[in-house]
């Protein structure tokens, strides 16, 4: 059973995350370039960072990175992996309450954390820490509007098996919060992206997810059972593709 604390959702996921969780394409990061201020030597404060994957993309680009994490794993994972770069920097934090001073960032960004915030707290707090005229940017990576054969068969095996999965998928990308969040109109960009996993990746896929029965659930081996019927069903000289629209949300963050 996922924990009911959104901060340690993750906790017994580190692994699977570290291994399976899908990156960001360049373009979004070229996005986040040219229109909200990343270059060498900005200040980004990557908001619910969890093992630094989007981090570490940030940091590419010659930026400062704060990865404000509040599950102890997950932050560690990213520290183990980005400790020896001088412009990186964790702090035990969340979006409502960073731990940052005041005027400090000149981005904002959370790479598939911002369904997990409490939006008009998330706000204030964004508000105190950026300084003016600073953007905010919030990346999904989602499913495809056109789904291929293998991911409806996925999307359809895990409803049977997740009684969240609905629930969880259903409250990311959420217009209605990220323009309050904004305090107005954002932008929206969208880009192709990709996975090709053999049946392990496949399984540490579907395994880093909130949403997915861990073992002792009753749900778990069926979903098992069904993952590697389908994987066997779908596969490709021994592999199948799992398709994502990468989305990115960025506005200025406005003022009241």
């Amino acid at each position: 059973m996922a924990a009911s604390n959104p901060t340690e959702r993750f906790s017994s996921r580190v692994a699977n995350y570290v291994r399976c969780r899908p990156s960001y394409p360049p373009a979004a990061i070229a996005l986040l370039q040219q229109r909200c201020g990343l270059r060498a030597g900005a200040v980004v404060a990557d908001l619910g960072s969890g093992t630094g994957i989007l981090t570490q993309l940030l940091l590419a680009t010659g930026a400062e990175v704060i990865g404000v994490e509040p599950n102890d794993g997950m932050r560690g994972a990213a520290e183990g992996a980005l400790g020896a770069e001088p412009r990186f920097r964790s702090v035990r934090g969340t979006a409502e309450a960073t731990t940052l001073a005041e005027a400090s960032v000149d981005l904002i960004v959370a790479g598939q954390a911002f369904h997990w915030f409490k939006v008009e707290a998330a706000r204030r707090e964004a508000l105190r820490v950026v300084r003016a005229g600073g953007f905010g940017a919030l990346l999904w990576n989602e499913h495809p509007p056109r789904a291929s054969a293998f991911l409806g068969d996925y999307e359809a095996l895990v409803r049977r098996h997740a009684p969240e999965y609905d629930r969880v998928v259903g409250s990311r990308a959420d217009e209605v919060s990220m323009r309050e969040f904004f305090g107005g109109p954002l932008q929206r960009a969208s880009f192709p992206n990709q996975q090709v996993f053999d049946y392990e990746g496949l399984l540490g896929r579907l395994m880093s997810s909130s949403y997915a029965p861990e073992p002792g659930h009753p749900q778990h081996a069926p979903l098992v059972a069904g993952l590697r019927a389908l994987f066997e069903r779908h596969a490709r000289d021994g592999t199948v593709v799992f398709p994502y629209a990468t989305l990115v949300y960025y506005a200025q963050l406005r003022t009241p």
